[in-house]
């Protein structure tokens, strides 16, 4: 045998070298595999081998200030089939369209898709899913699925918002708290072969975590006396829409928001006329629909914006309560002839008190100048009217501005009565706050705590007080002032007898001039002498009379009727008074429409009814409690059908 030779023994050696390496890599490899990545490469095996059925968690409820659900989630079904096992695709998808009331076409096409599962549809009512079951249809799977519902369908809707199909936030409170009220989603398992079947060694089920509740600031009741009163304003001077908020000025819980027209959150995407839209069209019809106007638009407020004005001249010493002022039916400005609202008649001889009652455009002017546009504009900045509020609402917008630079003789004249300029009625409503509560910015907000589903508080949300932006001294004349506005003024439309209210009312044209389109708003806050609840109406474009305190003045007067003996604030009366204006709220629960109807006209009270029975479910506010006479008393009907008319079965 002939020995190897050199060339021979190299090539060995190469090959035994590449050998050992290749081995030592293997080994290197598997030891790296076993020490650092067993434990992903079983969850991919893992993963292969199985199939995942999505279980949707319960969405965590809305409730309002005294725990009564706005948002909440029922039980549902979901229906999903697995391709792979469906032997008769046609025939599934015949049963299942029809009793589904599907296309035909959409559920074979599902069924005919090369995936391991597919959703055919979710949120699928209860009795449907059991009937499903019953058929039991090979490859056809029924699990475990949640639907939102808002049992008061259009209240609040544009701060409430809703969710979409896979049960995420989209607008409003919904999308703002999506983090806490979503939870997590669980899992069924199902182990499976090659070719997707299952196998005979059951199921793993990881079931969901539910999503917390998110407590708010809302009030039902307020909120629906709110839409109510607004609704007929609204319809009645047949107006564009119309805004209304109701707020604690000490804290700024948000008690009521409320928009007008409205939308079904339960059907948030219907649109009347949206057949001869095109999808442009209908997008945009959708945003407006949506929109809040409370926050989302910008405004020329009018003569609400002279309590700012007048607060920054008492501030900084320019005026007292006392100091006197002329009107002469105009003021000169720079170059220009400026008018007050009463012009060619004149105010004559006033206080500024009473210039402030009178609403008298010339003293505001006056007051601007003193200050000066460069103080003036500090007030501005310093009253949040650069800024947004702060509220937990997707889409505020900020107040639109002069700079200071730009700020001549006319510009600071007009702005000194709330023009040329534009805020969001909340950013009022902020600053409004801060003229009355002590001088302090407050944070407007809706949310108040997160709790469980037993009713324990997980997290409570907090809200510091914010800059003092004026002196407790000059808040305290201003309250004076703005009383004697209703008491004595252009606000009197709004006197409650009984009660301290102070307000101011406006009345704006839009841009441009021209048009003489116009916006009637009030803000009002009572007790007078202690403000712990602020209102505020406005009135987009009324047709006719557009005068703040006539268009406003008594939607405001109606809400703060109702709202005031609700939060336990009763009018000051002599006993006998007392027995004259006051009367008790009898218990109607289980009436007949008819026999509702009478009590409360014996009570001195009035109904407004919802629903479509003959019986009495729900009543607000509860039986016993205290209110003025001529309070509208909301009753919820059922079980029997009732005329709303007649009042009769």
């Amino acid at each position: 045998m002939e020995k190897p030779t050199i060339k021979e023994k190299r090539r060995l050696m190469l090959f035994l070298v590449c050998m050992t390496a290749g081995f030592l890599l293997l080994l290197g490899r598997l030891v790296f595999i076993d020490l650092f990545r067993a434990e992903e490469w079983q969850e991919l095996a893992y993963e292969q081998q199985t199939r995942d059925r999505l279980i949707t968690p319960k969405r965590g409820s809305i409730l309002d200030r005294n725990g009564v659900g706005i948002a909440e989630t029922q039980t549902a079904a979901a229906v999903s089939a697995v391709p792979a096992q469906v032997a008769d695709k046609e025939g599934t998808a015949a049963k299942l369209a029809e009793i589904l009331e599907l296309s035909y076409e959409e559920v074979l096409e599902k069924l005919e898709q090369k995936v391991a599962l597919v959703r055919i549809q979710s949120k699928v009512d209860m009795d449907t899913a059991a009937e499903i079951r019953q058929m039991e249809l090979a490859g056809v799977k029924v699990d475990e699925d949640v639907e939102r519902i808002y049992p008061y369908s259009e209240m609040a809707a544009q701060v409430i918002g809703f969710v979409g199909k896979d049960n995420q936030g989209i607008l409003g409170l919904e999308a703002k708290y999506e983090e806490y009220l979503k939870g997590e989603q669980g899992k069924i398992l199902t182990q499976t072969d090659a070719k997707g079947r299952e196998l005979s060694s059951g199921q793993e089920r990881i079931p969901p975590v539910d999503g917390k509740n998110l407590v708010t600031t809302l009030d039902v009741v307020i909120q629906q006396y709110a839409e109510q009163t607004l609704e007929k304003a609204v319809e009645s001077k047949q107006a564009k829409r119309g805004a209304v908020i109701v707020m604690n000025p000490q804290n700024g819980e948000i008690y009521a928001m409320a928009n007008y027209p409205s939308f079904d959150l339960n059907d948030p995407f219907t649109i009347e006329g949206e057949d001869s839209m095109t999808e442009e069209e209908l997008t945009e019809a959708r945003n407006q629909m949506w929109r809040n106007f409370a926050i989302n638009d910008t405004y020329e407020p009018g003569s609400t914006f002279k309590m700012f004005t007048s607060s920054a001249g008492l501030e900084e010493g320019v005026i007292t309560p006392d100091s006197p002022f002329y009107c002469n039916g105009y003021h000169i400005a720079g170059d220009r002839m400026i008018k007050c609202w009463r012009y060619p008649n004149t105010h004559g001889a006033q206080t500024f008190t009473q210039g402030v009652q009178n609403s008298c455009n010339p003293v505001f002017m006056e007051v601007a100048e003193r200050l000066g546009a460069e103080t003036f504009m500090e007030y501005m900045k310093k009253f949040g009217f650069t800024e947004k509020t702060g509220v937990d609402l997707a889409g505020e917008a900020v107040g639109i501005m002069h700079d200071v630079e730009n700020v001549g003789p006319v510009e600071l004249a007009t702005m000194s009565f709330g023009q040329s300029f534009q805020i969001t009625p909340l950013q009022l409503l902020r600053a409004a706050s801060a003229v009355v509560n002590g001088g302090y910015l407050v944070t407007p907000h809706f949310a108040k705590a997160i709790a469980d589903e037993e009713g324990n508080v997980v997290e409570a949300f907090s809200y510091e007080k914010g800059e003092q932006v004026l002196s407790a001294e000059t808040s305290a004349q201003m309250r004076a002032i703005l009383e004697s506005v209703v008491s004595q003024g252009t606000g009197s439309k709004a006197a409650m007898e009984g009660y301290s209210i102070g307000g101011k009312t406006a009345t704006s044209e839009k841009l441009p001039r021209h048009n003489r389109k116009y916006i009637a708003s009030f803000m009002t806050f009572a007790p007078a002498e202690d403000p712990q609840v602020m209102f505020f109406v406005l009135i987009d474009e009324p047709q006719g009379t557009y005068y703040g305190g006539t268009v406003a003045g008594p939607v405001i007067l109606e809400l703060m009727e109702n709202v005031l003996p609700y939060l336990g604030y009763l009018p000051e009366y002599t006993a006998e008074e007392q027995e004259a204006h006051l009367t008790q709220v009898p218990d109607m629960l289980g009436m007949t429409a008819q026999e509702a109807k009478n009590a409360l006209y014996q009570a001195g009270m009035t109904a407004e009814w919802m629903g479509e029975g003959g019986v009495v479910e729900k009543q607000l506010p509860p039986a016993g409690q205290t209110v003025n006479k001529d309070t509208k008393v909301l009753l919820t009907l059922g079980e029997e059908s009732f005329s709303e008319n007649t009042g009769e079965n």
